[in-house]
């Protein structure tokens, strides 16, 4: 694995999420209550604080969990609420070691259908089936992970040019078409809850 991603719109966060599966499955771990960019270059600022130039499932498993979150919680903190992401990113890790010596990437090397990639990645701590189809879209449109019926699987984040998700963020063009659904999805349900309030 080593391709150009544009999701933390940094050249050295998108570097290491182009090479260290562990990293982008830390920043899609992230990527919740705070703006994308900051998320997935959550894993270059860890890997940095921690003094390397990639992440180690084993030794952030082993990390004393006070001193883990004290060094997501240093500024600029690495989430909105660094001790419980602190938390989430040692499970997920504790996880991987327990299930797949360490290695991110065995998650998805070999799996030969797109159903049985989603339901391994909702296996992960911290992802609901939401997280795994997009970050199922991310491996097949930009990672080159393609098992039979991925895009299936990954449901409507798997469809060709969709801008759903960061699965289609390759530049600010794109990233901007992705913000602008979103902003969308909001709008609509905020008048759906404004029309319940109503008819309450």
């Amino acid at each position: 694995m080593d391709v150009t991603l544009h999701l933390a719109q940094d050249p050295d966060a998108d570097a290491l999420l182009g090479r260290s599966p562990l990293a982008a499955l830390t920043g899609m771990l992230l990527d919740q209550q705070i703006p994308m960019e900051w998320a997935f270059k959550g894993p270059w600022t860890v890997a940095q604080r921690l003094g390397a130039d990639d992440l180690d499932a084993h030794e952030i498993a082993a990390h004393d969990p006070e001193a883990f979150a004290a060094l997501l919680s240093e500024k600029p903190a690495v989430h909105r609420y660094p001790g419980s992401m602190a938390g989430r990113i040692q499970q997920l890790c504790r996880y991987l070691v327990e299930h797949y010596d360490g290695d991110a990437e065995a998650l998805w090397r070999g799996v030969d259908s797109g159903p049985e990639l989603l339901r391994r990645l909702q296996d992960l701590p911290g992802f609901g089936k939401q997280k795994a189809q997009i970050f199922l879209a991310l491996l097949g449109k930009q990672l080159g992970v393609r098992p039979r019926g991925w895009r299936e699987a990954a449901g409507a984040y798997g469809e060709d040019a969709s801008y759903r998700s960061v699965a289609d963020i390759t530049g600010p063009d794109s990233l901007a078409k992705v913000r602008a659904h979103k902003q969308e999805l909001k709008a609509a349900a905020k008048a759906a809850k404004a029309a319940r309030a109503e008819g309450a």
